[in-house]
């Protein structure tokens, strides 16, 4: 088995460093294998660091309901963020760097204390987060035509590719998290809506789910990590050439381009 999860691992690492998607790794396995998913991902996590990367947070994905009655589950799953994927506001991003773009608009929470139980309550989650920013996450799937089962994009960091925040640090009480209204426009038309209770209800939940996950797993979340706590609207397809504006009620407006 291990050496299966091995060249699994290998065929997505290659498949983002050619940048040119690969087919489905659950043809790997002979039936569905969350563990080896997330064994394949712990690999190419652990190669990012040894390459001189540095995790700078998580994000959590498969936080909509009827996406994951869509892929046979019935709880989120996370990815990495590294050093290397994160932009501010109005930055334009390289084309060469995305394959096969989609991007959403989320809530980001940074964290100013270390979240180590494995049972926790969301008093504690929110006593545990320094601000809250706006941001657009591009999600990109190193699987060909996005022809994905839950175990592909597991392996695949969670689909994770890169993601834009606001630079305004916002209190947590300044933000309805479930009712705050979201709408992302591409190319100066209305792309994607939604409210905050599109996360799981409430943006938190999703952040308590995977606070339990990680310490659970002994990789507890961090002080200064920055948290993607999932969509609150359905993914747009991007481009080369594309201008994506998202806002979150008038708590930020954040940008960027394709070029």
């Amino acid at each position: 088995m291990q050496s299966v999860i091995e060249k699994a691992a290998c065929q997505i690492r290659t498949a983002k460093e050619q940048n040119s998607p690969c087919s489905p790794i659950r043809h790997f396995f002979e039936e569905k294998n969350i563990d080896a998913a997330y064994n394949i991902q712990e690999i190419n996590t652990e190669q990012r660091i040894k390459n001189g990367h540095r995790i700078v947070g998580q994000k959590i994905g498969l936080t909509s309901l009827a996406v994951q009655q869509q892929l046979g589950v019935s709880e989120p799953d996370f990815g990495m963020l590294f050093d290397d994927m994160g932009f501010l506001s109005e930055s334009e991003i390289p084309d060469e760097l995305l394959i096969q773009a989609k991007a959403e608009t989320e809530l980001g929470f940074v964290l100013k204390d270390n979240l180590t139980e494995k049972t926790i309550d969301i008093e504690t989650i929110k006593n545990a987060i320094d601000y809250v920013v706006v941001a657009i996450e591009i999600v990109g799937s190193r699987i060909e035509n996005w022809d994905i089962n839950i175990m592909d994009t597991i392996a695949d960091n969670a689909s994770a590719s890169h993601y834009i925040v606001g630079e305004n640090r916002i209190p947590l009480h300044h933000v309805d998290l479930e009712n705050c209204q979201m709408q992302m426009f591409k190319n100066n038309e209305l792309a994607s809506e939604g409210t905050g209770k599109a996360c799981m209800g409430n943006p938190l939940i999703a952040v308590k789910w995977l606070a339990e996950k990680m310490a659970k797993l002994n990789k507890p979340l961090s002080k200064g990590q920055l948290i993607l706590s999932g969509a609150l609207g359905p993914m747009v397809n991007i481009t080369k050439g594309d201008h994506v504006v998202a806002r979150i009620d008038d708590l930020d407006e954040v940008e960027f381009k394709v070029v």
